[in-house]
């Protein structure tokens, strides 16, 4: 029997066997103390192999998974079912998820995005000629996509797993029997959740009579999560699209008392995951590999940093453990440029049609040398507008801005060299805030995505169609940035990362990709830099974490500039030159990173 490596403080081990898989699970007695808010985080070092997840019991997970034998695919199976049951605001079996996998030679793409129900149409969120409130439209049963994350990961695990499927289970659901203690950031998502109290299920599950949150330390069990859960450990993930459970989700998602959604039985058994080509582009010494349309992510990403290839080298990038008011400014008008391509052109490619066919016409340089021209001293503040990388058969017009949120991400490489990059999510926090029990009529469950209000609510702009509209089947646009890096010339392997965070995970993405290259940052460094965005409008810095000197350089440019908590969430893994493996997890959130 592998032994639970003491990497994390625990007061005991309780040994639960569960089937027979030749896999004993180690619980830890206590969750490990993790605070809240911005705390810094060492950064981790092993040699053979390494986890980074948003929780530490997640992580933990991964990491027994990989010391019993299994891949880094088997690992982030096991650590996704344990983020349903530790961070249901976060991501979860009823959500969806975008996974790259490097197997030694090739990188993958497996595509679990949520799909629209076959019954709506590109005016899902209007009434009267108007776009919905956008909470309006979160908290309902119109928000909820088929959710993908299931099917995606048994179509991955097939190709590429090392386990049983059903050993992959046993952490979620000896924690959902067995209990595990709130964290801090659970407590203080449902604390400050106004909507969630409304549903009955969520209501008796999380709060008690007074609507008063579960406490930090408080032992939670799930026992209608880990019915569902050997479920699907037993029959797959047809136990979760079919029959009982399936029946439950549509049900609850059809009877939303205020806004039910149209999601039907049909939907469910219906839905497939897609096996896409990652988009790999060279960045200098790097070949950075990214997920294509329906995400946004590596497009946006990679138009950003190839702007600022072409623009002037800043004297100096950091300043005093930040990044520099003119770096920033070089930064954020390239972002602006990228949001404006992005917001016109990307959807759905079953739906939407790339750029000259090709959506790597987004990435040509001379094209991104052409936008960065127009980059100057001053902001162009929201009057960013897209290029022309490509001709179109069908005129698209921009979406207009509408809020993003959400998610969770894991980088996992095991001691084979394979390496995992995966974002996974149910959008808002508490996803649709619908809580379903699988039909068992047990305490607990999981949460419904709200993915549809990734959508564009605006179908058509001046008579032209957005190309993010709502259309039966399609799946939304993402902003999600599952990352893989590779050595340009001997192709060996560099890095896992990728945030949560909406359309922030792009910038998010970007800043770090760049502080490792560029700067000489670890992946911990890098992770821990304060953070600046913009999705084309007002610019957003972290909040205490810039000097007032940069603050006002940034407003005597033109930028609209306010101070605001940024939680990425970002995680990082990188192979140093002799080996090593380095990673990092977000001084933000509560993960760690775990190995040997």
């Amino acid at each position: 029997m592998q032994l639970l490596r003491a990497t994390l403080p625990l007061t005991g081990l309780l040994l639960v066997p569960l089937y027979s898989f030749g896999f004993t699970y180690e619980t830890p007695s206590v969750t490990p103390e993790v605070g809240s808010g911005y705390e810094e985080k060492p950064g981790w070092a092993n040699e053979k192999f390494a986890v980074a997840a948003a929780n530490p019991l997640a992580t933990d997970a991964g990491y027994q998974i990989l010391k019993a034998g299994g891949n880094a695919l088997d690992a982030a199976i096991a650590v996704q079912m344990v983020l349903t049951l530790v961070e249901p605001q976060s991501s979860g079996i009823g959500g969806g998820a975008f996974l790259m996998y490097y197997d030694g030679e090739n990188v993958s793409a497996f595509d679990g995005r949520e799909t629209a129900p076959q019954a709506v149409d590109e005016n899902l969120f209007m009434e009267e000629g108007e776009p919905m409130a956008f909470m309006d439209a979160v908290a309902s049963g119109r928000s909820v996509g088929v959710p993908g994350t299931l099917r995606m990961l048994e179509t991955a695990h097939a190709a590429h797993g090392q386990l049983d499927w059903a050993s992959l289970f046993v952490p979620a659901i000896t924690l959902a029997e067995e209990g595990f203690e709130v964290s801090q950031r659970l407590h203080t998502s449902l604390a400050d959740d106004p909507a969630l109290r409304d549903d009955p299920l969520a209501a008796r599950f999380y709060y008690d009579e007074a609507g008063e949150a579960l406490a930090v330390g408080e032992t939670l069990t799930n026992p209608a999560l880990a019915a569902v859960l050997r479920r699907i450990a037993d029959e797959g993930s047809r136990a979760f699209y079919e029959g009982e459970v399936a029946e439950d989700l549509v049900t609850r998602v059809q009877n939303h008392p205020e806004r039910p959604g149209a999601i039907t039985l049909e939907d469910l058994s219906g839905y497939e995951s897609v096996n896409r080509e990652a988009i790999c582009t060279p960045w200098q010494q790097w070949r950075v590999c990214g997920f294509p349309p329906p995400s946004s992510g590596h497009l946006t990403v990679m138009q950003i940093l190839g702007m600022l290839e072409s623009q002037p080298m800043v004297e100096a990038p950091l300043d005093n453990g930040a990044a520099s008011s003119g770096w920033l400014h070089q930064f954020l008008e390239a972002s602006r440029l990228a949001f404006a391509d992005r917001n016109r052109y990307i959807g759905d490619p079953d739906f939407v049609e790339a750029p000259g066919g090709d959506w790597t016409l987004m990435l040509a340089p001379a094209y991104l040398e052409s936008r960065s021209q127009l980059i100057e001293e001053s902001s162009m503040g929201e009057n960013a507008e897209p290029g022309n990388p490509g001709e179109f058969e069908v005129s698209y017009a921009s979406q207009p801005t509408q809020p993003e949120y959400g998610t969770s991400h894991i980088s996992i490489v095991d001691e084979e060299g394979n390496a995992l990059a995966m974002t996974t999510t149910i959008e808002q926090a508490f996803g649709s805030r619908i809580m379903a029990d699988g039909g068992t009529e047990l305490a607990g469950g999981y949460m419904l995505n709200n993915e549809l209000t990734d959508f564009s609510f605006t179908p058509e702009v001046d008579g032209e169609p957005v190309a993010n509209r709502v259309e039966p089947g399609k799946r939304p646009r993402s902003s999600m940035s599952p990352t893989l890096v590779f050595d340009q010339e001997s192709g060996d392997f560099v890095a896992s990362l990728g945030s949560p965070g909406g359309a922030a995970i792009i910038s998010y993405t970007a800043r770090t990709l760049l502080a490792m290259r560029d700067w000489g940052l670890s992946a911990q460094e890098a992770l821990n830099l304060p953070h600046a965005v913009t999705l084309g409008g007002d610019v957003w810095l972290e909040e205490g974490r810039f000097p007032e000197a940069t603050i006002g350089s940034l407003m005597e440019r033109g930028h609209n500039v306010s101070e605001r908590e940024l939680t990425s969430g970002l995680q990082a893994i990188r192979r140093l030159e002799d080996g090593t493996l380095f990673g990092g997890a977000d001084p933000r959130r509560e993960g760690v990173v775990m190995g040997e």
